[in-house]
C-alpha cells in the first residue's frame, strides 16, 4: 500500500477467493509474486455530516499512475465543491447539475432542461460513466433519433442542454474536454416567416376593434411597441406613465408546461428598460384603463395590477392569446401568424421606412446590434443594394468628369501658356540689340521671304479705316 500526499492511499487488490469463497482482496499471495495480477485501487477519507468521516474506495485501474490521477482529480473536485468521483454515472451528474442550476435559472428554462434530462438524456446515457462518455455516443444518439423521426429543432435543443451540462464539467476541471463540442448536429435553419403587410395589419386591427375590442388593445400594443408577448402580458400599471408617454419593462409572464403561470425577469439584461409610447398605443392604454375595474396595487399578489388581463383580474394565458389571434386572423381574412410575429411586424415597418438599424435594435431592446442584423437580414438586403449602388454611381460620375477634362485638354489650341511661344514673344516685344536680325531668303519662284523666329506666326498689318 502506498500513500499519496497527505490524503489517500493506493494499493493493489484482486477478486480471488479462498476455499470458503471469501474474497482475498489485498491479501492474495499472487499479488506479491505477479506484478500484473489484480487492479489498482485508491481509498480516501472524506468528511460527512455530524462530524463523521467515510471512506471512499474506487478500483479497477490498470496502473498505479491511473489510480493516482483519479485520486488527484477526486481531491481537486472535493476542494472545488463538486463531485469528481470516477465512478459517477452520467445520470447522477445530470441530476446534480439540475439541482445546482435550479438556483440560478428561470423556472421556464428549468422545466425545459428537466424534460430533456429525464425523458431523453438519462435514458440514453445514464448508465455510462461520466468519464467514459464520448462524442461517438452522442453521434449514435443523434443518428437513432433522426431515424426515428425526431424533429431537428427539438433534438438540437436537447443536445444544447447536454452541451451546457458537460461544459460546466469541463470548466470545473471535472472532464478534460467537452464531448458534446463540436456539436453532432448543427443548428437547423430558421423557417421562413410570413409577416403581414401594413394593409393586412390595418385590416386585422379594424376587424379586432369590431369583434373583440379588449384583444384589439393588446394587439395594438404589441404592434405599436414591438414588445415580447410575455413582457406585454406581465406589464403592470405602476410601470406605465402615460403623461410622459413611456413605460418600463421589469417583468414578464411565463407559462411552465403551458399550465402554471409565473412572473419572472425579462429575457435578457438589456430587455429591462424603457419603451416609448406612440399616440395609437396611448389610446389603447387609455381604453384599458377605463375598462379595468380590479385592484392595481396589492403588494402580496404579483398578478394584481396587470394591464392586460381577464375581466376578473386574472392574467391572460399565452396559449389563449395565440388561439384568439388565429381565430381573429381567419375572420379578418389575413394569413395566420404567431404572437411573436407581431414583434417582427413592428421591426419590418420601421426598417422598411428607413429607420437606422441601431435605433431599431435599441427599440426592440436586443442585446447586440448583430442580433438585429441577423434576424432581419432579409430586410437589410435592399439597404445593402442601395449602398453599393451609391458607390457605383459616385465612381461612374467621377470617371465621366475625368474623361471630359482629359478630352478638353487634348483639344485645347496652343496659347500663351506654352513656354516656347512665351519666350519668343518676349524677345519680339523687347529685343536685345544684336540678338536677332531678320534675314531674307529666296524661294524657288524667286520671291523674297523674311525669316521669323520659330513658332511665331506671320504678322499682318491691320487695315486702316478712314
Amino acid at each position: 500500500m502506498r500513500t499519496t500526499g497527505d490524503r489517500g492511499r493506493i494499493y493493489r487488490r484482486c477478486g480471488c477467493r479462498d476455499t470458503l469463497r471469501h474474497q482475498l482482496g489485498a491479501h492474495c499471495p499472487h499479488l506479491f509474486a505477479d506484478g500484473d495480477h489484480g487492479t489498482w485501487t485508491f481509498a480516501v477519507d472524506v468528511p460527512a455530516p455530524r462530524h463523521r468521516r467515510t471512506t471512499v474506495r474506487r478500483g479497477g485501474f490498470g496502473s498505479h499512475d491511473a489510480a493516482e490521477a483519479a485520486l488527484r482529480r477526486f481531491l481537486e473536485g472535493e476542494a472545488g465543491g463538486f463531485n469528481a468521483d470516477p465512478n459517477q454515472s452520467v445520470a447522477d451528474y445530470l441530476t446534480a447539475w439540475l439541482a445546482a442550476k435550479a438556483l440560478v435559472l428561470k423556472p421556464t428554462t428549468m422545466a425545459r432542461y428537466r424534460d430533456y434530462v429525464h425523458n431523453d438524456l438519462a435514458p440514453a446515457f445514464g448508465t455510462l460513466k461520466l468519464d467514459e462518455l464520448g462524442h461517438r455516443h452522442i453521434a449514435a444518439f443523434v443518428t437513432s433519433e433522426l431515424a426515428a423521426g425526431r424533429g431537428e429543432t427539438t433534438l438540437y435543443r436537447c443536445l444544447a442542454t447536454l452541451s451546457s451540462a458537460l461544459g460546466d464539467a469541463f470548466r470545473q476541471h471535472r472532464l478534460p474536454h467537452n464531448p458534446a463540442s463540436p456539436p453532432a448536429l448543427h443548428r437547423p435553419p430558421s423557417p421562413e416567416r410570413r409577416i403581414w403587410t401594413a394593409d393586412e395589419a390595418v385590416r386585422f386591427l379594424q376587424h379586432c376593434h369590431q369583434a373583440d375590442p379588449e384583444m384589439a388593445d393588446l394587439f395594438e400594443f404589441l404592434i405599436g411597441t414591438g414588445m415580447r408577448k410575455g413582457e406585454a402580458l406581465g406589464l403592470h400599471w405602476h410601470d406605465v406613465h402615460l403623461p410622459e408617454r413611456v413605460l418600463y419593462v421589469r417583468c414578464t409572464l411565463s407559462a411552465i408546461d403551458n399550465n402554471h403561470l409565473v412572473i419572472t425577469t425579462p429575457k435578457t439584461r438589456s430587455s429591462r428598460g424603457w419603451v416609448a409610447i406612440s399616440p395609437r398605443v396611448a389610446t389603447a392604454l387609455q381604453h384599458r384603463s377605463q375598462s379595468t375595474t380590479h385592484s392595481r396595487g396589492d403588494p402580496h399578489d404579483r398578478f394584481a395590477g396587470l394591464v392586460f388581463c381577464r375581466p376578473d383580474g386574472r392574467p391572460l394565458r399565452p396559449q389563449g392569446v395565440l388561439d384568439r389571434l388565429r381565430k381573429l386572423s381567419d375572420e379578418a381574412g389575413v394569413p395566420r401568424i404567431t404572437v411573436h410575429d407581431l414583434r417582427h411586424l413592428a421591426a419590418t415597418i420601421t426598417i422598411t421606412a428607413g429607420v437606422p438599424l441601431t435605433v431599431v435594435s435599441k427599440t426592440l431592446r436586443h442585446s447586440t446590434l448583430s442580433t438585429t442584423a441577423n434576424i432581419y437580414s432579409h430586410l437589410t438586403q435592399q439597404a445593402a443594394r442601395e449602398a453599393v449602388d451609391t458607390i457605383d454611381h459616385t465612381l461612374t460620375q467621377a470617371q465621366k468628369r475625368d474623361s471630359r477634362r482629359t478630352l478638353k485638354e487634348r483639344l485645347r489650341p496652343p496659347r500663351d501658356h506654352i513656354q516656347q511661344l512665351r519666350e519668343a514673344l518676349n524677345r519680339l516685344r523687347s529685343p536685345v540689340p544684336g540678338s536677332f536680325r531678320p534675314t531674307t531668303d529666296r524661294s524657288r519662284d524667286g520671291r523674297a521671304t523674311t525669316l521669323r523666329p520659330p513658332g511665331l506666326r506671320a504678322w499682318k498689318r491691320p487695315s486702316s479705316h478712314v
